[in-house]
C-alpha cells in the first residue's frame, strides 16, 4: 500500500495521475500547505525540503518500507515499480529521462516564477513578470517543436515524460500563453486531458484546498515561515 502526502498542485497532480495510470492501491493525505502542514515534524520525516508530493510505499524494493520525496524521483520509481511508463529499452529511458529533467529544470522552475510574479507577488515588478513570460514562451515552443516530430515527449509511447509535464501547461492561461499558438502542443495536450486517469488524477484535494488569497497563506508560502531555521 502507497501512502500519498499531498495538495492539488501542478507538482502533486504528477504523482495523482501517476498512481491512477498504475492502477496501484494508495491512501490518500491531504497536506494543507496554506495553513503549514508541511513544516511539522512528521511531514518534514518524509519530505525534508518541506515540499509535496511525498509518498511511503509499505512495500518498498526489498519488501521493506520506503519513503520517497521530489516528484520527478516518485515518478521513476512508480514507474520502474509497475513496469510501464518509463520506455523498455535503454535508448527509450534515457530519452524518457531526458524530457523528465527539462520538465524538472525548466518548466517547472520557470513556470512557477511566472506564476509567482504575474499572480502572488505583492507588486508587480515589469521586469520579472516579462522575463517569465518570455521564458514560458520560449518553453511552450520547445515542446511544441519536439511535438511536431512526435505523438509524446519521449517518442511514441505516453511516458513519464508527458506525465510530468502535463500539470504544469494546465494554467497556460496565467502564464501569459495563447495555447492555439501552439498546435502540436495543443494537440498533445488535448488528447492527454482525455485520458481517464488524468481526469481524476487532476482533481484530486481540488474540493479541499483553499485559494493562496489571505496574507495568512502568503507569508507561510513566500514569507519568514517558508524561510524560517529548522
Amino acid at each position: 500500500m502507497i501512502d500519498l502526502y499531498s495538495t492539488a498542485t501542478p507538482n502533486g497532480h504528477k504523482v495523482h495521475i501517476m498512481l491512477e495510470e498504475c492502477g496501484l492501491a494508495y491512501r490518500s493525505h491531504h497536506i494543507d500547505i496554506g495553513n503549514g502542514d508541511q513544516f511539522t515534524p512528521e511531514f518534514l520525516k518524509i519530505s525534508p525540503n518541506n515540499k509535496i508530493p511525498a509518498i511511503i510505499d509499505s512495500d518498498g524494493p526489498d519488501g521493506k518500507e520506503m519513503s520517497l520525496f521530489e516528484s520527478g524521483a516518485i515518478l521513476v520509481y512508480l514507474a520502474s515499480k509497475v513496469g510501464k511508463f518509463l520506455g523498455d529499452t535503454d535508448r527509450e529511458k534515457f530519452t524518457t529521462l531526458q524530457w523528465l529533467m527539462f520538465q524538472m529544470g525548466g518548466v517547472g522552475p520557470m513556470l512557477g516564477q511566472a506564476h509567482h510574479f504575474r499572480i502572488y507577488a505583492p507588486e508587480k515588478i515589469e521586469y520579472a513578470v516579462n522575463r517569465y513570460t518570455n521564458e514560458a514562451k520560449r518553453l511552450y515552443g520547445v515542446i511544441d517543436r519536439r511535438l511536431a516530430e512526435s505523438k509524446y515527449l519521449a517518442g511514441d509511447s505516453y511516458t513519464i515524460a508527458d506525465i510530468a509535464t502535463f500539470p504544469w501547461l494546465r494554467s497556460w492561461e496565467k502564464q501569459g500563453i495563447v495555447l492555439t499558438d501552439y498546435p502540436h502542443l495543443k494537440r498533445w495536450f488535448d488528447a492527454i486531458n482525455d485520458r481517464p486517469a488524468v481526469k481524476k488524477g487532476t482533481t484530486m484535494f481540488v474540493d479541499v484546498r483553499k485559494p493562496i488569497a489571505d496574507d495568512k497563506s502568503k507569508e507561510i508560502l513566500f514569507g519568514a515561515t517558508q524561510y524560517a531555521k529548522r
